[in-house]
């Protein structure tokens, strides 16, 4: 497991998905995002670390205890389960995801993208100017990309054009973190990383 701490409240960890196998399309190694909001505990996409899960869960107990404020766990994409089920049990969370949608925390805001046969929830966090995305965008050698080659042949076309319009909107925000959950995330500039992967 690897944790970062990029600003003060925010975090992001990365470790190998237990459900992963060779030919799979994406990387084994996920990101996570944890994150404290004015009136909530966020965790995006949650995948706990099979080999570290004692030193997980006593970092993340300590400060869900020290905050003292409810739990949301959102997802992305529905497909991203990951340990989704065991962390809304283990601190009796309210779960997000953009086909059931509901109440957001203050300070986050959700842009919904819809794909021929999926939603996906790109989430914006205020108080850090970060996007979280699920699997719209990818980390790129320090750039972003969006993923042409995750589609199905028949979904190319449209992603190159549609898709990439739809996430156009993306650059009216005042964007400088982009956490990505595969590949490596943008630490500055983000907003100029996003404007040429949208080109």
């Amino acid at each position: 497991m690897e944790v970062q701490e990029l600003r003060p409240g925010l975090w992001r960890w990365e470790t190998a998905h237990p459900e992963w196998e060779h030919g799979f399309h994406w990387p084994q190694v996920v990101g996570s995002v944890y994150a404290e909001l004015p009136d909530a505990v966020v965790i995006v996409d949650p995948q706990v670390p099979v080999e570290d899960a004692q030193r997980f869960w006593d970092a993340l107990d300590r400060d869900v205890e020290r905050l003292g404020r409810p739990v949301n766990v959102l997802q992305t994409v529905h497909w991203h389960e990951r340990s989704v089920e065991t962390v809304l049990e283990r601190y009796h969370a309210t779960l997000w995801r953009p086909d059931q949608p509901g109440e957001l925390p203050s300070a986050l805001r959700a842009e919904i993208v819809e794909g021929p046969a999926w939603v996906e929830a790109i989430f914006y966090l205020e108080p850090w100017r970060a996007l979280v995305v699920g699997d719209v965008l990818l980390g790129d050698g320090g750039g972003l990309r969006v993923p042409l080659s995750w589609f199905p042949k028949e979904e190319q076309d449209w992603a190159r054009t549609g898709l990439k319009e739809r996430l156009r909107a993306l650059l009216d925000l005042d964007v400088d973190l982009v956490l990505v959950s595969h590949g490596e995330p943008v630490l500055e500039r983000g907003h100029e990383a996003l404007a040429n992967a949208l080109a």
